[in-house]
């Protein structure tokens, strides 16, 4: 089965904590500390493998971790960094935030490779905390935490050409008769279930690549159906191809099956409506009624709209290299760069926004600050110390935890309490 569409967990490696110890040997009675730096946590990178064209590998594995730096050692000894997660994925991919939706990264055009979560930095030894006054640190800083996303990866097919309409027009015959690709064809409904993508030649000029896209119906853009999942291989495409039964083999109204396609490419992506489109009238060969021509209809309807009628017949070859040399001038007036989708979502913005900590006022009046990194940093640190005093002071500070604090109300001489410990507030 073709798999389009996959949501994962990923996360980058912890960094390694720093180390705690000092010089002890024969002769060296004094050994200052000697404590190594943890070494870095592993990235996680998404990077594009030509062979895939599927996220079929994403059915069974839901969950992606980089590895931790280990910790530093004696001796100055540095941990080692933890090894980068590549995940392969199709180009064409889009890495989606699964929470807000938003895009983290297309994989596509000059895109092949990219750091999407970053490992923790190692932290420092005590080795870094000795000053003339402090010459026996007795703590060390930990390694940055690793990040952590749920995301959402989509596979968005690349191609210059979209061939839409209702399904059993032809648009499978037109491909494989006009290109390499080879999709299953027969004479029943939702026969194509995959987008097939084919190569076009076109004698003395440039090819392009035209995908069929699996046959709409109508409420796709409500999700009927299959409908989100073949509309979304639409949105990279320059050039809408709309292929109709122009014989009604089945009794259906090729005008009216034009305007219904529309109103779900519109209700999906207003955008797509904003791309040139051609209608390529198939089936001409099983026109039998000369006294009502359906072509001219369709010329009549949609031609002062701008939109050229070519009418075919995908089975026997009649009128196609017309059709094809009509949507390779409609290409050359149009923007040839990759259509790409902007970031949207910036990792470390949201970790930023998120908030290590809580502030909550008593009811007596005293400041109770709370949060997983500050109870953290509260075991690691001699507050004791001057330096280790220093260092919390300037924690408080750069994580924007005194700022929250005057922005709750705090004044000088009330009572700050963390985890046991309290602490009278001085600018």
């Amino acid at each position: 089965m073709f798999a389009d569409r996959a949501k994962i967990f990923i996360r980058s490696g912890k960094g390694g904590d720093g180390h705690v110890s000092f010089r002890r040997e024969l002769y060296v009675p004094c050994g200052g500390p000697d404590g190594g730096d943890g070494g870095r946590g592993g990235d996680i990178i998404f990077e594009v493998d030509e062979g895939l064209n599927t996220l079929s590998d994403f059915r069974h594995i839901h969950k992606y971790t980089a590895k931790d730096g280990e910790p530093g050692g004696k001796r100055r000894c540095h941990g080692k960094d933890g090894e980068d997660l590549v995940i392969k994925v199709p180009e064409g991919t889009v890495i989606k935030d699964f929470e807000s939706g938003k895009i983290i990264a297309d994989m596509s055009g000059e895109n092949r490779r990219e750091v999407i979560l970053k490992g923790g930095r190692g932290g420092q030894g005590n080795m870094h905390y000795a000053t003339p006054t402090m010459q026996a640190p007795k703590y060390a800083q930990p390694g940055q935490p690793s990040q952590e996303l749920w995301v959402q990866l989509e596979l968005k097919v690349i191609a210059d050409v979209g061939l839409v309409g209702f399904p059993n027009v032809g648009k499978s015959t037109l491909l494989s008769r006009v290109s390499n690709a080879r999709p299953k064809i027969a004479n029943y409904h939702f026969t194509t279930l995959n987008p097939y993508l084919g190569v076009v030649d076109v004698a003395g000029g440039k090819g392009f690549v035209m995908a069929d896209i699996p046959g709409l119906i109508e409420g796709a853009s409500e999700g009927i159906g299959l409908g989100h999942d073949f509309l979304r291989h639409i949105e990279r495409t320059r050039v809408l191809v709309h292929v109709v039964d122009a014989a009604s083999t089945e009794g259906r109204d090729p005008i009216a099956d034009i305007y219904a396609i529309n109103k779900e490419l519109g209700a999906y992506n207003p955008e797509l409506l904003k791309r040139p489109q051609i209608i390529a009238a198939n089936k001409t060969d099983a026109i039998y009624d000369d006294s009502e021509n359906p072509v001219e209809k369709l010329k009549a309807e949609f031609e002062p709209q701008g939109v050229k009628v070519y009418p075919i017949s995908a089975v026997s070859g009649q009128g196609v290299k017309e059709l094809l040399y009509a949507i390779h001038d409609l290409l050359q007036t149009i923007n040839l760069s990759p259509i790409i989708f902007e970031k949207e979502f910036d990792i470390k913005n949201q970790s930023d926004a998120m908030l290590p900590y809580t502030v909550e006022v008593t009811e007596n009046g005293a400041y109770v600050v709370e949060g997983p990194r500050i109870e953290k940093m509260l075991g690691y640190t001699n507050l004791e110390s001057e330096k280790g005093f220093s260092f919390f002071q300037k924690f408080l500070k750069e994580n924007g935890i005194l700022e929250e604090l005057e922005q709750a109300g705090i004044e000088e001489g009330d009572t700050v309490r963390m985890y046991g410990l309290e602490f009278d507030y001085y600018k």
